[in-house]
C-alpha cells in the first residue's frame, strides 16, 4: 500500500473545497441548532438559493428582463442572499411558533420542493432545468491573481483561487459568530434554546429571535452553496449536490466537531472530509494490494463501505460522546421543545 499517497490525498481533502464549503454551511447550521436549538433538516435549500442566485447572473440569465452587466458577480451574491432570506422567512413564519420538530419536517420537505422546482422544464431558460447551469465561472477565474497561476500546495490554480477566498471567509465567519454569540443578542439566543418560556417571561420575543437566527444561519448556508458551485464550476439540481444527503453530511460535520462550539463546525468539516478521503483511499489501496479479497470487498463497493464505516464511527461517537469531540454536554439541546 502506498501510504504516502494515502496521507497526501487525505490531507488535501481535509483542507480542500468540500471541507471549505462544508465549514461555511456548518457554521450557519451551528447557529440554528447549536446556539438556538432549531432543527433545520433542509439546509441544502439555503445552499440552493445561494448557488442559483449566483449562477444565473454569471451565466448571463435574465430575471424580469434585467441585464447584469459587468458587476454580475456581486449582484449574484446579493440575489442569492436575498433569496435565502426569503426562503428562511417562508419556512419560519408558519413553524417557529410550534415545536421544533415541525420546523424539521417543513425544512426537509421545502428543500426538496425547491430542488425539484429549479429543475422544472418551464424554468429551463432561467435555471437550466435538469441540465443545470454550466460554464459560468470564467469571469470569476479571470480575476484570479497571478501568483496562483501555478496552483498552491498540490491544488490546481482554479482550486487554489476558490480555496483562498473560501478559507478567508471561514475565518471571517468564525470571528463574526464569536462577536454575535458574545453579544446581548447571543445571550438571548442561548436563553431561548435553554428555556423558551423563561425567556418569554423575561420579556424577550422568542419568536423574533428564532426567526432572526433562522435567516442568519441560512445566509451562511447560501454562501456555502456559492462557494460550492464556484469550486465545481457548475450547478446541478441533483440529490447529491442539493438533496437531503448534503444536509445530513453538514449535520455530521457539526456533530463531529461539537455543537455550540465556535470552531466545532470548522474542525468537524475538516475531519469529515479527511476521514472520507482516508477510508476511500486506504480501502482502494488494500483491495488493489489484495489485502482485502474480492470476495469480501471490491473496488465498486468501496464507495459505499466508506459511508458504512463513517456511520459506525458516528454511532459510537453518539454513544460515548454525544456532544461531539470538542463539544460541551451542557450545550447540547437535543430535546425538541
Amino acid at each position: 500500500m502506498d501510504w504516502g499517497q494515502i496521507f497526501t490525498f487525505t490531507a488535501e481533502s481535509a483542507f480542500g473545497t468540500q471541507a471549505m464549503y462544508f465549514a461555511i454551511a456548518a457554521i450557519g447550521l451551528n447557529i440554528h441548532f447549536g446556539y438556538t436549538g432549531l432543527l433545520n433538516f433542509g439546509h441544502a435549500g439555503f445552499m440552493t438559493c445561494g448557488a442559483y442566485g449566483l449562477a444565473i447572473p454569471l451565466a448571463g440569465g435574465e430575471i424580469w428582463g434585467f441585464e447584469w452587466g459587468q458587476q454580475a458577480m456581486w449582484k449574484g451574491v446579493l440575489i442569492g442572499l436575498i433569496a435565502a432570506g426569503i426562503f428562511g422567512l417562508l419556512l419560519g413564519i408558519p413553524t417557529l411558533r410550534l415545536r421544533a420538530d415541525y420546523l424539521a419536517i417543513v425544512t426537509i420537505a421545502s428543500a426538496e420542493i425547491l430542488r425539484i422546482v429549479v429543475r422544472a422544464t418551464s424554468l429551463r431558460g432561467l435555471t437550466g432545468g435538469s441540465n443545470g447551469i454550466n460554464g459560468f465561472t470564467t469571469s470569476f477565474q479571470n480575476a484570479r491573481p497571478s501568483f496562483l497561476d501555478d496552483g498552491f500546495l498540490g491544488y490546481s490554480s482554479r482550486q487554489s483561487w476558490v480555496l483562498m477566498l473560501g478559507w478567508i471567509f471561514v475565518l471571517f465567519a468564525v470571528g463574526f459568530t464569536y462577536l454575535l454569540i458574545h453579544s446581548p443578542w447571543g445571550r438571548v439566543v442561548k436563553a431561548v434554546r435553554e428555556d423558551e418560556d423563561a425567556a418569554r417571561a423575561l420579556g424577550k420575543n422568542a419568536y423574533s429571535v428564532k426567526m432572526q437566527s433562522l435567516v442568519l444561519g441560512g445566509l451562511f448556508g447560501a454562501i456555502g452553496g456559492m462557494f460550492f458551485v464556484l469550486a465545481q464550476g457548475s450547478v446541478q439540481p441533483t440529490p447529491q449536490d442539493f438533496g437531503t444527503p448534503k444536509t445530513f453530511f453538514i449535520w455530521v460535520a457539526v456533530i463531529l466537531g461539537g455543537t455550540a462550539r465556535l470552531w466545532g463546525p470548522v474542525i468537524g468539516s475538516i475531519m469529515f472530509s479527511g476521514l472520507l478521503a482516508f477510508t476511500d483511499t486506504s480501502l482502494r489501496e488494500a483491495v488493489r494490494a489484495d489485502y482485502i479479497p474480492d470476495s469480501i470487498l471490491d473496488g465498486v463497493q468501496v464507495g459505499q463501505m466508506r459511508f458504512i464505516l463513517l456511520g459506525l464511527g458516528l454511532m459510537l461517537l453518539m454513544v460515548f460522546r454525544p456532544q461531539g469531540i470538542f463539544g460541551d454536554k451542557r450545550e447540547l439541546a437535543l430535546d425538541a421543545r
